[in-house]
């Protein structure tokens, strides 16, 4: 079995860990790096060029012509509507989904100088810290996680925004990481998860993949995924869904918000994990009739 991936170090890490659960079920795996162009636009910003599908388009090419057999990817990388004859055969158990604040000081979020410098390219992030700490000063920052880290401690950044399982998935542990609390700052779409892409006609591949699917964190993905879906947003838009299950209740926590952070609006939903689905297009739904679709550029 081929499974296709980025070629950076998280992402490696990442396709190494799922080839192992296969390995260790009896499978003959792969892993096969892969140079997107997301990659090789490294310098421009994700907004501009296509946003964060320009780092799956070419794998998915890949595997819907049989070059590679899975994909692996962050869930968060992926957009709502998969291509026709791929579908996401297993979701591995989530890791820590929250953002974390890297400072160079060993600032908080909350005791960051006004005017310091936070270096992030997620849009999301920006919104929400612009909303939450007007007076700090927001600037792009790309690369890969590792590189990032090392550029906090000669860049011009006073602290960065990460996410936990990156960090972790990497084995970094910054001196100073402070992490965000997700019912405030709310975590992407599927931040913590890994997602592996098949094709949906490969019985094969789905008799393995499947066996290292987590249930729970399916339930979850799939909430967050519909309420991505429904508001028909892209990742250069300024919204977040997270979902938790406990016992068999599932609830979301959800915000849209207009670039400059000045109007945010926030949203709850709770429900049983029968509903995952339904539950992440009823809270899209009262967003939306909260005027999320005036609040930023939604395809509704």
């Amino acid at each position: 079995m081929k499974l296709g991936t980025r070629g950076s170090p998280l992402a490696l890490a990442q396709a190494r860990a799922v080839a192992a659960r296969l390995r260790a079920l009896g499978a003959d795996v792969e892993v096969v790096p892969m140079r997107t162009e997301g990659d090789r636009l490294v310098d421009a910003h994700l907004a501009a060029v296509g946003g964060k599908g320009l780092f799956v388009r070419e794998i998915e090419e890949a595997l819907h012509e049989g070059h590679i057999d899975g994909a692996v990817h962050s869930l968060k990388d992926l957009p709502a509507e998969l291509p026709a004859g791929l579908t996401l055969g297993a979701f591995t158990e989530r890791e820590d989904p929250r953002d974390v604040l890297v400072s160079r000081s060993g600032a908080s979020f909350e005791d960051l100088r006004a005017g310091a410098v936070v270096g992030t390219s997620s849009p999301r992030r920006r919104a929400l810290a612009r909303a939450l700490r007007p007076d700090l000063v927001l600037e792009p920052i790309r690369g890969n996680v590792d590189t990032r880290v090392r550029k906090l401690e000669s860049g011009p950044w006073d602290a960065l925004i990460l996410a936990a399982a990156g960090l972790s998935r990497l084995g970094l542990t910054p001196r100073y990481a402070w992490p965000l609390d997700p019912t405030v700052f709310v975590p992407a779409v599927g931040q913590g998860i890994v997602a592996v892409e098949m094709r949906a006609a490969d019985r094969t591949t789905r008799a393995w993949i499947e066996r290292i699917d987590h249930a729970p964190t399916r339930v979850c993905a799939l909430a967050e995924r519909a309420y991505l879906g429904r508001l028909g947003a892209s990742c250069n838009t300024p919204m977040a869904a997270h979902a938790v299950l406990d016992g068999a209740r599932l609830s979301m926590t959800a915000f849209v918000a207009s670039e400059d952070g000045r109007r945010v609006l926030r949203g709850v939903e709770s429900g049983t994990l029968h509903e995952s689905e339904d539950l992440g297009r009823r809270l899209a739904e009262t967003l939306l009739a909260r005027g999320a679709a005036t609040v930023t550029a939604l395809r509704v």
